[in-house]
């Protein structure tokens, strides 16, 4: 980065502003694809890192199958954009919820996950009102203890529930495992695999997930898809999982340094509701580029408080900095859109269009 582009942010959007490098994105859009095609398995890209229709559609057409997203909210922006094929990783409740869920399903082909029969209850509903069959895949904990069924007799037992449902088709299984978990999830994979095939059954979507499984992506025999996420910038804690480089992280935080009060301390214009307070179990808040040794120790709402007693340099009152965050997807959730450059030139902004689609 050169001076000039920071002086033209920091003149033409002000900071706090979040940037992406496009090159890099397009980079890291091209590596992943390449790991799943080299794996023999569909890429579904989760868009909740970006929640832009625009970088969904760039995924796709380097040869991602679909999309998978976490809310009603952010499916429904997708489908007006034309996205055809998505999985709604979630489990959804309630009459509102069924309704959108069945004007979506009229206009797209959606794929929703459920792990209780409260929810498989309800889905009925939305298959109703969209007038065709809804596919449904049974959500399975495979070590990380938040939503999924938790043994292959419970996965099976649902699988049977769904198939039976009218209007709905059992499509196949969500995972999620651990890092390290991979055999545990593959014992389980295996028990209610033969479950359901049992019941004359078959899973046509087996779904494994997460950026910080890059190394394991095509490890789970009979895997058809994996979920990636935040692979599309990349942040603080995918560089410590080992799942990718600095170079590979495409979004930066420019920020600027309002105030050094003190020789070892100041303040940047990037606070709680910029960075978040989400600290990825790292120290600090994010990794200024221009001053690596300086720790962004804490907050307020709009105040950054910078700890540079282990810095070799020192900025200054004006200072506009880059922020690599700890946790990139939160703060994507933060802003309205965000600025694309290459190399030294701004080459427009881009709206977070599914941004704060808390439901």
């Amino acid at each position: 980065m050169t001076t000039s582009l920071a002086a033209k942010i920091s003149r033409d959007y002000g900071t706090p502003a979040l940037v992406i490098d496009m090159d890099r994105v397009e980079r890291n859009i091209a590596r992943i694809q390449k790991v799943c095609d080299d794996a023999g398995i569909a890429n579904r890209p989760h868009i909740k890192t970006h929640k832009s229709p625009v970088i969904a559609k760039m995924q796709i057409e380097a040869g991602a199958k679909g999309i998978t997203c976490q809310k009603l909210g952010e499916a429904e922006i997708m489908a007006d954009a034309g996205i055809d094929d998505i999985l709604i990783s979630y489990n959804l409740l309630g009459d509102e919820k069924m309704a959108r869920l069945g004007a979506l399903q009229a206009k797209a082909n959606v794929t929703v996950a459920a792990d209780n029969s409260v929810v498989i209850g309800d889905l009925p509903k939305a298959a109703a009102l969209a007038g065709r069959n809804l596919n449904v895949v049974v959500e399975c904990d495979t070590g990380r203890k938040r939503a999924g069924v938790e043994t292959p007799a419970e996965a099976i037992a649902l699988a049977k529930e769904i198939a039976a449902s009218k209007g709905l088709t059992f499509a196949g299984f969500m995972l999620y495992p651990t890092e390290t978990g991979w055999p545990d999830a593959q014992k389980f994979f295996d028990e209610a695999l033969a479950g359901v095939r049992a019941l004359g059954l078959e899973p046509s979507i087996v779904s494994t997930g997460g950026t910080p499984n890059l190394r394991n992506v095509g490890s789970l025999k009979g895997a058809t898809e994996h979920r990636f996420g935040t692979y599309i910038y990349n942040d603080r804690m995918q560089v410590a999982a080992g799942s990718a480089t600095w170079d590979d992280c495409a979004l930066n935080v420019y920020s600027t340094v309002v105030s050094r009060a003190g020789p070892e301390r100041g303040i940047l214009d990037a606070g709680s509701k910029t960075l978040t307070p989400d600290t990825g179990g790292l120290d600090g808040y994010g990794l200024i580029l221009e001053h690596p040794e300086a720790k962004i120790a804490r907050f307020a709402e709009e105040h950054g408080f910078l700890d540079l007693g282990r810095s070799n340099t020192r900025p200054n009152v004006g200072d506009v900095v880059r922020i690599v965050p700890n946790h990139v997807c939160v703060v994507v959730n933060m802003f309205d859109e965000v600025v694309m450059v290459r190399g030294d030139e701004i080459i427009g902004t881009l709206p977070i269009a599914a941004r704060g689609k808390l439901r």
